[in-house]
């Protein structure tokens, strides 16, 4: 074996180890998801080394200097001012879902115009309109890393995946019995998974469009999925009040997390998969041990429906939105305590998201702004005012360099 070069993954922290093996390239990632600023970058090059034969003693300088790039990465507390950038008028009729790419150079808006957009950030330019749902289109989404594909979800009853430079459609998947809410990539990009009003969810070929299977089970809506990072399985969030767990290989349910009294309205894995959080109408979250599929804690303290949720990159804070017009950040390692209450918005909050380096917070609100928190102090940052409506979406880049804002005034701003 012989090291060809150290890979960097910034979010969440990583390192990728390029060598060769009998005459093929391979690569290795090796996750550090407990890095921070107290972390002993020599230890830790150490630490590696001796797990890792491919490294030997004439690359641990430039180990460690690498290591010591991610930490200053990583570990980057600065407050960052946003300013509006652009403002995109993106379509006639009313925004329902956006989603940046990979590297936050475009984005997605879906509309109840039936067409979803691509977006040029740098240029606020259109770049693409796919067209071709004959009903609102609801969920969008890239196939990251390589942002190549889009995936749209429609109230058609269908889901298509089109060419994101070209726009052309690649494949429409046809066999809900009602409107699709919410469409996913594998993480293998091979599949789609979509979840419908009709209680079920589907996982489609892309390449053929053809159905893979449909996991029955919900006695309501499917409103959330979530791919864990291997793509073997899936859980789906329902207004029945439950979350399934399936087997991708077998489509056979392999769990059902009960608990909850009203409807759930998301449902995600942290990074390793060991954790499934929820969110309901119920007025709590919960956290799941996603391997023996029993409740670690519920999550009380909101005053109201509990309406998003979030984990950080290390899946060791989750954050919480809710009707009650406020955010909570929650310790998912041991204690389940509420660290901070986000306070400020005066209407209903619909979004929540973590920067990427999971030191700051961003929510979207019905009072017409979004808003950016310290997650240390809980204190807000900064308010992103200027659109006329509700703001129901908001999204950062890869970077955390850039933030998209979307509201019912048919506009995205885009704030950088």
């Amino acid at each position: 074996m012989k090291l060809l070069k150290f890979l960097l993954r910034y979010f969440p922290p990583g390192l990728a180890l390029e060598y060769t093996q009998g005459g093929n390239v391979k690569t290795k990632m090796i996750d550090l998801l407990d890095l921070d600023a107290e972390t002993n970058i020599e230890m830790l090059a150490e630490s590696i080394r001796s797990s890792e034969p491919v490294i030997t003693e004439c690359v641990m300088d430039q180990l460690v200097e690498t290591l010591k790039k991610l930490q200053t990465k990583v570990c980057n507390t600065g407050v960052k001012r946003y300013y509006k950038y652009k403002s995109l008028q993106t379509h006639l009729l009313p925004l329902t879902n956006v989603a940046f790419d990979k590297l936050g150079k475009r984005c997605l808006t879906g509309s109840y115009d039936r067409t979803c957009k691509v977006w040029d950030i740098e240029s606020g330019k259109e770049l693409l309109t796919l067209e071709g749902h004959k009903n609102v289109v609801y969920a969008v989404s890239f196939n990251d890393p390589p942002s190549d594909k889009i995936v749209t979800g429609s109230f058609d009853k269908t889901a298509s995946v089109w060419c994101s430079q070209t726009g052309n459609c690649l494949a429409t998947m046809r066999g809900h019995d009602a409107e699709v809410v919410i469409a996913k990539f594998s993480p293998t990009q091979t599949k789609i998974a979509t979840g419908s009003i009709d209680a079920t969810c589907k996982i489609f070929h892309i390449e053929t469009s053809e159905e893979v299977g449909t996991l029955m089970g919900h006695r309501a809506e499917v409103i959330s999925l979530h791919y864990s990072n291997n793509g073997n399985e899936i859980i789906t969030g329902s207004f029945d009040g439950t979350i399934a767990i399936w087997d991708t290989r077998t489509l056979r349910q392999t769990g059902v997390l009960k608990g909850h009294h009203a409807g759930i309205s998301n449902c995600l894995y942290n990074f390793d998969g060991s954790l499934i959080a929820s969110s309901s109408l119920d007025q709590t979250a919960k956290i799941w041990d996603a391997r023996r599929n029993s409740c670690l804690a519920t999550l009380s303290g909101h005053k109201d429906e509990v309406l998003d949720l979030a984990f950080n990159y290390a899946g060791q804070k989750l954050a919480t939105a809710s009707s009650d017009t406020t955010a909570r950040v929650w310790d998912t390692r041991s204690s389940f305590e509420s660290l901070r209450i986000m306070s400020g918005h005066t209407e209903e909050v619909s979004k929540v998201c973590f920067s990427p380096n999971g030191h700051h917070l961003l929510t979207a609100s019905l009072d017409k702004t979004s808003r950016l928190w310290s997650v240390d102090s809980g204190y807000c940052l900064q308010t992103l005012s200027g659109h006329r409506d509700d703001v129901f979406a908001c999204a950062f880049s890869y970077n955390g360099d850039t933030i998209v804002t979307a509201s019912k005034d048919n506009s995205c701003f885009i704030w950088r």
